[in-house]
């Protein structure tokens, strides 16, 4: 008796899979892009010292060139959060609707007290979006326990309130796609700045070995000029992925917040206008 109509599977099983296919061309996309910078921009002439880019670096772009072989790949990593989060701003902003949220859930919450059930479903067409959704699905087994004589009135609000929580499960998944690739983004962005750090390290202290405790100043700068580039773009991605994750998860939970704001609303409504 309460389960949710098919039509909405389809649409958010091909939101699943268009966010899949964006995710698996993404990533090598931004590696890619990266290293090309890398090469082509930070490894241009002009940004060392004599125009050799086997010599000092000239400016900021020649410094990040001399951090090694491990700066296109944490480069990387910074557009993909950069990527990723403009993804997840689209999809979130699709999922929210046309208008403010709040708003949205005001006027529902204002017909379902005057017992206007078309006026909130008209409402959650002009809102559309994922919340939209889901009330909709609540309002329409709203109308279809009204003409069920087969249960009393704690199992239609029951069956009310599970379809809602069905129509839930089925949109707003498709919200925290992606967002794992940011999480993980946190951590991998300071491994490998740790990672540089680690080599750049080596190398110093090599060079310090090689010249039997004498100083090459060059080589020694260059070392660790290596080591803090990785350190600094690592924590970059570290912080960039922290900040976008809490956007989102933020934003994730207000949408879930609403929902089941307006769900209790709806399931209490009805309760509240049919009892005998």
């Amino acid at each position: 008796m309460a389960n949710v109509p098919s039509k909405p599977t389809a649409p958010v099983k091909e939101s699943s899979s268009s966010s899949s296919i964006f995710a698996t061309l993404a990533i090598p996309i931004c590696l890619i892009v990266s290293v090309l910078v890398y090469i082509f921009f930070l490894g241009d002439a002009s940004h060392f010292k004599g125009g050799d880019p086997t010599s000092d670096p000239a400016d900021v772009f020649g410094i990040v060139h001399k951090g090694g072989v491990l700066v296109p790949l944490v480069m990387g990593y910074v557009l993909m959060v950069i990527v990723f989060s403009i993804e997840r701003f689209i999809v979130i902003g699709k999922a929210t609707g046309t208008s403010s949220i709040e708003t949205f859930v005001r006027k529902i919450q204002t017909f379902l007290s005057a017992g206007n059930i078309d006026a909130a479903s008209a409402e959650c067409d002009k809102q559309k979006g994922s919340v939209a959704n889901v009330i909709k699905a609540g309002l329409k087994k709203y109308r279809e326990m009204e003409t069920d004589d087969t249960m009393d009135i704690g199992q239609k609000a029951l069956a009310i309130q599970k379809d809602i929580e069905e129509a839930t499960a089925l949109e707003m998944p498709m919200l925290e796609q992606n967002l794992t690739i940011i999480a993980t983004l946190v951590s991998i962005g300071t491994l490998t700045g740790l990672l540089g750090t680690v080599v750049g390290m080596i190398k110093a202290f090599a060079e310090l070995a090689n010249n039997g405790g004498g100083t090459n100043t060059g080589a020694l700068s260059a070392a660790i000029s290596e080591a803090l580039v990785n350190t600094a773009l690592g924590i970059s991605t570290s912080a960039l992925s922290i900040v976008m994750y809490n956007v989102f998860t933020s934003k994730i939970d207000n949408l879930t917040y609403a929902i089941d704001e307006t769900g209790f609303s709806i399931v209490q409504t009805y309760a509240a206008s049919h009892k005998k």
